[in-house]
């Protein structure tokens, strides 16, 4: 007890005593506008910042409660764990590294697989969770999609991938490279059975995964002020010696300029990913009838 609080009347000190505290998490702060949003008004609507339309990150497993029905909805290919291969170690061991973000993240590796439905119609989705290293691509985020793609296959299904990635995971060196040419050569089999696959990229889609699955898509839809890329913009600037322009690597700049297809709202996403896939089955059944 402060000396002040000594010479208080005990009246003034119990209700001193008993003010409320405002608790941990009540507020955001959107890093865009500034704007301080009730944490349960911005959650609600989904990480979506309501004054400015700014999406913040989300988990994979939010993603998937946003967009997929759920009724028939079961999360597959979760029994694929990573190995550390190279006996791997920089400030740490690469294996005590995951050891830990498994324990922080409740995740076995950066990418969860589903097979369910969009407003009744059967997809296979694949989420990055940005969480787990960066959403980086490793073995085990390889072998995931490129299973996701065999299921699409045997189940005539289409496929739809969600990235937020920081590209391939140094820690698995070439193993991880080699999953960009995995990927690539995966949904070449998919488009050889005429089967749609829609690509989303979030904020960040980087690297070696934009270099490869995420921008390969029938269709490839980012997500608003979403970063898209290979380098980032600062490595750019420092290797080019000139400045880069307003926005460059957002997904407005990139629509602009026509390396996506379209921008979509995360409030927005369910209705309208039903109906393009809507579309592409039919025409995709029609030509297996033909």
């Amino acid at each position: 007890m402060s000396w002040l609080d000594k010479i208080l009347p005990s009246r003034i000190r119990a209700n001193k005593e008993n003010k409320g505290s405002v608790p941990d998490g009540l507020w955001h702060k959107c890093p865009n506008c500034d704007a301080v949003i009730y944490r349960a008004e911005y959650e609600k609507n989904l990480n979506v910042c309501p004054k400015c339309n700014h999406h913040g990150r989300i988990s994979a497993r939010k993603r998937a409660d946003i967009v997929l029905d759920v009724e028939n909805r079961v999360e597959v290919l979760n029994n694929i764990m990573p190995v550390d291969m190279l006996n791997f170690k920089d400030n740490e061991k690469y294996k005590d590294k995951l050891a830990s973000t498994q324990k922080r993240t409740g995740e076995k590796d950066a990418m969860l697989v589903y097979k369910g439905s969009i407003n009744k119609i059967p997809v296979v989705t694949c989420f990055f969770e940005y969480s787990f290293f960066g959403g980086s691509m490793g073995s085990v985020v390889g072998e995931k999609f490129t299973s996701a793609v065999k299921i699409c296959i045997e189940e005539n299904r289409p496929l739809i991938c969600f990235s937020a990635s920081g590209g391939a995971r140094m820690q698995e060196s070439l193993f991880s490279l080699f999953q960009m040419a995995k990927t690539s050569a995966a949904l070449n089999n998919l488009s050889n059975a005429k089967l749609p696959y829609i690509s989303m990229l979030t904020d960040p889609t980087m690297g070696g995964v934009s270099a490869s699955l995420a921008m390969l898509g029938d269709i490839n839809i980012a997500e608003p002020n979403a970063l898209i890329g290979f380098a980032g913009p600062r490595v750019i600037e420092q290797t080019v010696g000139e400045k880069l322009p307003k926005g460059f690597q957002k997904s407005e700049f990139l629509q602009d300029h026509g390396s996506i297809d379209f921008i979509l709202d995360r409030n927005s996403q369910k209705d309208k990913l039903a109906q393009i896939i809507s579309s592409l089955m039919s025409k995709h059944e029609s030509e297996k009838v033909s």
